[in-house]
């Protein structure tokens, strides 16, 4: 299968899903997640009509995206990996949604950037659902402090919440509990499910997917 079919593929599963949990039909966004994939190999699916890309650095998305978000004035960018304080300048710059936001510092070093860039790229905070040591993320149990710290301290708005599940582990009670707090934290949006889980992802109340090898094959 080529790209675009496989993109295809991806949205009938995500409206089948919808249409399963009862959800208003294209009320979940895909995010195509195009990390390690060149410009040449992204093309495609943009030809398909798919307009918004998640990666997850930051240097590898200032190699391909600049051009391609000059030529296709629509494109929606999410940064959905770990970001760093000293990259912090770059992402506001070039991302629109950036769904990784977890300490109190890159919180602050965002809240500058975007003043003196004068760019308000939308935030998520992601929480670490599983308490996984070698995962970034809010403890849940912090959520709702780090919302408050933010929109009252740092007057960001907050617009969502993303998680990744343990990779062991049924995702089911990931989504829920993130669902959960998202409800405690006043938040609409929920940033969960990847190309494994993202059907399930849909039935926990899911607003996006971020989806890569079923849209772009195996790295």
């Amino acid at each position: 299968m080529t790209s675009e079919e496989r993109l295809q593929d991806v949205l009938t599963r995500i409206a089948d899903a919808e249409r399963r949990a009862k959800r208003q039909p294209q009320s979940v966004t895909l995010v195509a997640v195009s990390k390690t994939f060149d410009a040449e190999a992204i093309r495609p699916v943009i030809a398909a009509g798919q307009r918004v890309f998640g990666e997850n650095r930051v240097q590898e998305a200032q190699g391909k995206w600049p051009a391609l978000k000059e030529e296709f004035k629509d494109i929606e960018l999410h940064l959905i990996g770990p970001l760093q304080s000293n990259k912090a300048a770059d992402a506001v710059a070039l991302f629109d949604v950036i769904e990784s936001v977890d300490r109190e510092k890159i919180a602050r070093v965002l809240a500058d950037e975007m003043q003196r860039q004068d760019r308000q790229p939308r935030l998520y905070l992601q929480v670490n659902t599983g308490l996984e040591p070698q995962k970034a993320g809010l403890a849940p149990r912090e959520t709702l402090a780090f919302v408050h710290f933010c929109r009252g301290e740092l007057k960001l708005s907050i617009e969502g919440l993303m998680c990744i599940p343990p990779a062991d582990e049924n995702p089911g009670p990931h989504f829920a509990l993130l669902a959960k707090l998202a409800d405690q934290c006043g938040l609409q949006k929920l940033s969960m499910g990847m190309s494994g889980d993202f059907e399930t992802a849909i039935e926990f109340g899911a607003s996006s997917v971020r989806v890569g090898s079923a849209i772009f094959g195996n790295r």
